[in-house]
């Protein structure tokens, strides 16, 4: 089967928009889409980015296919000179976007593209299937390791949406906190090692026998010294056996806490908290102190929390199918929305308030303070509010300045936020990635990533980054956007209440 080029991987009526762009002259419209989401899942506070760097790829893999490509789904005459203009339609606009890692809030454009309409209009699905993906993944990522200061790996690939879905799965989740992936191709395209240990049937394959559980754990140990050694205790009975083979096996290899690389064992089924602590007691008692306890076994962010309360002694988890498929919430609500066409702010208004969107050319910046509260515990700054601005209004001119500001609360303007100029510092959470079809900005290796997020997280306060009823950080528009949108707003109710057949 031929590989599959993401920037295909498409709904057909954006096709069929194009050829009506097309034949009504409308295809050099300059238009503005925002991608973005309007309610993170699971009641979150925000959400984690990832996928921008496949983003990017997939824009750039446009205009690629053969004419003959498109008559499998444009067939007829009548889509003939559609469809040789789409063999050689590449991307030729500009495309902004947050940095991978970045922490994103509702209604934010966290992709932003310009160009012209036809070419803007086909990367809709292709930009929402790679992003709902994997921010649906780093932001239950960064739950469940905001449960615990203990390392967590994330090896759900045998859960996710199939093969594309592991790997960058995998990705989205390091991201977000993870330690570690198990899957090997993604470890191999981000230049990182995959981590694993062994499976029940290693050990069953020395048939169902406690002597057979040890020789398995001899092997295991004889194959793979120099390396972190994992075993697993529970094929069979996790304190009468497991632990006790375990044990003996490490000893008679001479694995002892000396052992630079590391090891430990894996308890995958049964009470953690109370096996932990069994399991804990046993190998102090044979002088084996230094050995880890991993534990898996269908964990996600509550029950680790709830494991932590009740003094369990983990110092890792595996995590599967909790994050590789966001299991409680699978499917996020990126969307891409047309905001605005050659130079005109335009929204979409729906019966449901929370479809309204914002208009126009956008720009966010993160205003941050020093807080002796609430602050980074290195430098002393917080995040203390977001605020969308038209490009070039008042607002955007005065943040690039550093001039004194005053954020108001769209819905309540007695709730605002006042900045006196020099005691405030800001950054654009959307950078351009793509010039006129070109690529113009570096790539970042998956541990940049990782340290971006952290440093990110660590800006917000503590109320803000809990998991259960998090304090909400405050995030606004411009007064600017706020009129425009209130403007076309009016003129459209005005219109609609007197239009008649």
């Amino acid at each position: 089967m031929k590989q599959i080029n993401n920037a295909y991987v498409s709904d057909k009526y954006q096709y069929t928009m194009g050829k009506s762009y097309l034949d009504c002259g409308k295809k050099d419209q300059i238009a503005v889409f925002n991608l973005f989401y309007r309610q993170a899942p699971e009641n979150n506070n925000w959400a984690v980015v990832s996928g921008t760097e496949e983003v990017i790829e997939m824009v750039q893999a446009l205009g690629t296919e053969t004419p003959e490509f498109y008559e499998k789904f444009l067939p007829g005459d009548e889509y003939k000179e559609f469809r040789q203009y789409l063999s050689t339609m590449k991307f030729t606009g500009d495309v902004y976007a947050m940095r991978e890692g970045e922490i994103v809030f509702p209604n934010q454009p966290i992709v932003t593209v310009v160009g012209p309409l036809i070419e803007a209009q086909v990367l809709e699905t292709p930009m929402l299937c790679i992003l709902n993906h994997q921010m649906a993944v780093a932001t239950k990522a960064s739950r469940v390791c905001r449960s615990t200061d203990k390392p967590v790996a994330e090896f759900g690939s045998r859960r996710a949406h199939g093969p594309w879905a592991a790997v960058y799965g995998g990705k989205a989740a390091q991201i977000a906190g993870c330690s570690s992936s198990s899957n090997i191709v993604t470890g191999a395209f981000n230049n990182v090692p995959s981590t694993g240990t062994m499976a029940h049937s290693f050990i069953t394959s020395y048939g169902s026998t406690v002597e057979g559980e040890h020789q398995a754990f001899c092997d295991y140990i004889k194959t793979h010294k120099g390396e972190n050694l994992i075993l697993l205790i529970d094929t069979y009975d996790t304190l009468r056996c497991g632990i006790k083979n375990a044990i003996r096996s490490f000893k008679e290899n001479g694995i002892d806490d000396s052992y630079a690389p590391g090891y430990g064992i894996r308890l995958d089924s049964g009470d953690l908290a109370y096996l932990s602590q069994e399991v804990r007691r046993i190998l102090d008692e044979h002088g084996l102190t230094q050995c880890k306890i991993f534990a898996t076994n269908g964990l996600d962010e509550y029950l680790i929390t709830d494991l932590e309360r009740q003094g369990a002694r983990i110092d890792s988890y595996g995590v599967g199918d909790a994050i590789a498929t966001s299991k409680a919430a699978p499917c996020f609500g990126n969307v891409y929305k047309l905001v605005q066409i050659d130079g005109q702010p335009v929204l979409k208004r729906s019966e449901d308030k929370i479809k309204l969107i914002n208009p126009g050319f956008q720009i966010t910046w993160r205003i941050s303070a020093q807080d002796s509260v609430k602050g980074n515990r290195i430098d002393g700054y917080a995040f203390k509010v977001d605020v969308t601005c038209l490009r070039g209004d008042s607002m955007d001119l005065a943040i690039q300045h550093g001039k004194t500001i005053t954020v108001r609360d769209e819905y309540d303007s007695y709730k605002y936020k006042h900045f006196e100029e020099g005691t405030y510092e800001a950054r654009p959470l959307q950078h351009q990635v793509i010039a006129a079809g070109k690529r113009v900005v570096p790539q970042h290796t998956l541990q940049q990533k990782k340290i971006f997020y952290k440093d990110n997280l660590h800006h917000f306060s503590p109320g803000e980054r809990r998991l259960i009823n998090p304090h909400y950080y405050k995030v606004d528009i411009s007064d600017a956007l706020y009129d425009v949108k209130m403007s076309i707003i009016g003129k459209l109710v005005k219109e609609i209440e007197e239009f008649e057949l």
